[in-house]
């Protein structure tokens, strides 16, 4: 994909949270169901249009993320909503940690104990405090929203079965079974 101008958009529904420990539901018509470790900002309170230099002071604090994602309902449907959207398809945690660099964290991915990405949030497109001050343009945030952040190379499929654990430096291991 070509780098974008302004970071891309999309929504998860709040049923498509679970937690660390929780099992990922490989829904049945689905035939490509990959993981894409993230780190995800926890928003503190209400914030609306804020500038970047802003943006730390509204931030309760970071955690692991695991964007699921149904990668033949992504190509099939032309846009993302469909395919990030199903019950149990934004792993997060194990807890929320507040004074970390979230633009400096090693960012990893294992499945059945393999690596399978591994990069730092250095290398993100866009930093932190310009993607909370773009989405906060956008729409209000309110306490407790999450924004996951993107995710390295390296994405790929997931079976039933198979245990994905998401590893962010500072923050933990988040680790789901896909059933």
């Amino acid at each position: 994909m070509d780098i974008p101008k302004v970071p891309k958009l999309f929504m998860k529904p709040s049923t498509s949270v679970i937690g660390n420990g929780d099992k990922i539901v490989y829904p049945k018509d689905v035939t490509q169901l990959d993981y894409e470790a993230e780190l995800g900002i926890v928003i503190k309170d209400e914030i609306k249009n804020i500038e970047p230099d802003q943006v730390d002071k509204h931030i309760l604090g970071y955690t692991c993320a695991n964007d699921v994602t149904a990668r033949d309902l992504q190509r099939a449907d032309g846009q993302w909503t469909r395919a990030k959207s199903f019950d149990t398809f934004c792993p997060l945690g194990p807890k929320v940690v507040k004074d970390i660099d979230p633009d400096n964290l090693n960012i990893k991915i294992y499945l059945n104990g393999e690596l399978k990405q591994s990069s730092n949030t250095s290398n993100m497109i866009f930093s932190v405090k310009e993607i909370v001050s773009f989405v906060s343009k956008v729409m209000t945030l309110l306490p407790g929203d999450v924004i996951i952040t993107g995710t390295p190379p390296g994405v790929g499929p997931m079976k039933k079965g198979e245990k994905v654990k998401v590893e962010v430096e500072g923050i933990g291991i988040l680790e789901n079974e896909v059933v």
